[in-house]
């Protein structure tokens, strides 16, 4: 195990104890009998809830029956400044897919909210492990109140990560394993930066990596030769519609808002929230869609009815994303877009002068209440510490999400750690759509790092595949994808 682990936190840090409601629904639940290894329970004679609620700080919201595992939705007490930590409190949510405390641990992050159905993440199945997931940070339900919004930034959620990490480690003995999808990706890496000591290996997928905010040219060259140049066409000529009939489009923009609801206080106008969208149309389309998906692009755009011109941008962009209902669940990403994590700005030059605003940036779509000053040092010190510093981490990306034109880099400080691609991929690239024997050597480090590695696989990592079986249900590798589809965001 390359990693010792620090120093057991304080009590004065471990803020808490467990809540009424976490006791109360303790309580009500006799403790069952433990069952055999393997079989989702403890070995211990102690109920595993029990012994999670025994956490300061830990309560439970609800248990969810799934054959072969326990799932537990849970609020952990958090210091709304890791810092500070006599400063005041939130309820941070946390869910936990349990099989058993002699399997290793991954720890997910989708950098968003948290999913409270049981699902497990690709390198779970691998290492047919136990999964902790963590909400993110003033997303809501766990968002301080009243919210600080200065206390949102890289080191405090990597904070959030360690404390809860050290919590359950002393449940969890075995390896742990971080990773995440897009933002997900990005805070695995920064919870490996500040805390290169609490995991034994970190799998991040399609991590974008904007190190100068400002130069964003490798954006531009990615979308001049991706996919194929009629599929680029097909693109560019329903964008340049869109714009060129914004008149009789927003018209039905606006009906469309009224009978939905939809207010766009935010962005400030109706004409600059259409905009934003169909600005988004090119970008989103490669971002969620595959190469194939090109056929159902209108092919002559010119000629197309004003329907067919909406359908294609309302399917892939979605003309509810910069409306306020669409905005208030992602202002913590973008109030961190715009202020540590960057965001692209393209110049998309098949649209002419067609556009009004541009790329809009981050400060857009965050309500002025909330102050926003951008730290150019965040990422160039994250990209430095991970080409330098990188320890068994490895980056997925796919060939044709725009995303990865500015990805992750290992430099000669690096050790056992990798950087793959899926040729053709989109967002949801995995491990699974790698060559096989990408796929097999990135297998075979995942098993190594989790400390599950077969015999037969230590010996030769050709012969690496997930220890556990796929189940359709856990192992749903789209809901990621879709969550944020239809808006330019990781």
């Amino acid at each position: 195990m390359r990693k010792v682990l620090r120093g057991v936190l304080s009590l004065a840090v471990l803020i808490g104890t467990v809540s009424a409601t976490g006791a109360s629904a303790g309580a009500a639940t006799a403790a069952e009998p433990a069952a055999k290894q393997g079989s989702g329970h403890s070995s211990s004679s102690e109920d595993i809830k029990d012994r999670i609620l025994a956490i300061p700080g830990m309560s439970l919201i609800e248990e969810k029956p799934y054959p072969g595992y326990r799932y537990f939705v849970l609020n952990y007490t958090q210091p709304i400044d890791h810092k500070h930590p006599s400063k005041g409190t939130f309820q941070q949510r946390v869910t936990l897919l349990h099989k058993d405390t002699s399997r290793p641990t991954v720890f997910f992050t989708s950098g968003y909210n948290v999913s409270t159905n049981p699902s497990r993440s690709e390198p779970t199945q691998i290492i047919d492990g136990n999964q902790v997931s963590l909400e993110y940070r003033f997303f809501t339900p766990s968002r301080p109140a009243p919210a600080d919004w200065s206390k949102l930034d890289i080191w405090q959620a990597a904070s959030d990560q360690h404390r809860v990490f050290k919590a359950l480690k002393k449940i969890y003995s075995q390896n742990w394993l971080a990773t995440g999808g897009s933002k997900g990706g990005m805070t695995a890496t920064y919870f490996e930066r500040f805390y290169p000591k609490d995991m034994d290996g970190v799998v991040a997928y399609v991590a974008p990596n904007d190190v100068v905010n400002d130069e964003d040219s490798a954006y531009d060259r990615f979308f001049a030769r991706v996919g194929t140049k009629e599929c680029r066409d097909r693109l560019s000529g329903v964008q340049r519609e869109a714009l060129v009939r914004r008149e009789p489009l927003e018209k039905k923009f606006a009906a469309y808002a009224a009978e939905n609801n939809l207010t766009f206080d935010t962005v400030g106008t109706l004409d600059k929230a259409y905009e934003a969208v169909v600005m988004d149309y090119v970008w989103a389309f490669w971002q969620y869609s595959l190469l194939a998906d090109c056929a159902s692009v209108p092919a002559d755009a010119k000629n197309a009815t004003d329907q067919e011109i909406w359908d294609s941008v309302d399917g892939i962009s979605g003309f509810s994303a910069y409306a306020d209902q669409g905005l208030a669940t992602y202002t913590p990403y973008y109030y961190q877009a715009g202020t540590q994590l960057g965001s692209p700005d393209i110049e998309q030059p098949w649209l002419g002068n067609l556009s009004r605003y541009g790329y809009q940036p981050p400060r857009t779509f965050v309500p002025r209440s909330i102050p926003m000053k951008f730290q150019h040092s965040a990422m160039r010190d994250v990209d430095s510490w991970v080409r330098n510093n990188a320890r068994q981490m490895m980056y997925v990306y796919g060939g044709n999400d725009p995303w990865g034109a500015e990805p992750f880099r290992l430099g000669k400080g690096a050790r056992d750690s990798y950087v793959y691609t899926v040729e053709g991929g989109n967002h949801g690239s995995k491990i699974a759509g790698l060559t096989a024997d990408e796929k097999a050597k990135a297998t075979a480090a995942v098993l190594r790092w989790a400390g599950v590695a077969p015999a037969a696989v230590e010996a030769d990592p050709a012969k690496a595949k997930p220890l556990a079986k796929f189940d359709a249900r856990l192992d749903k590798r789209d809901d990621e994808l879709q969550r944020n589809r239809g808006t330019l965001r990781p």
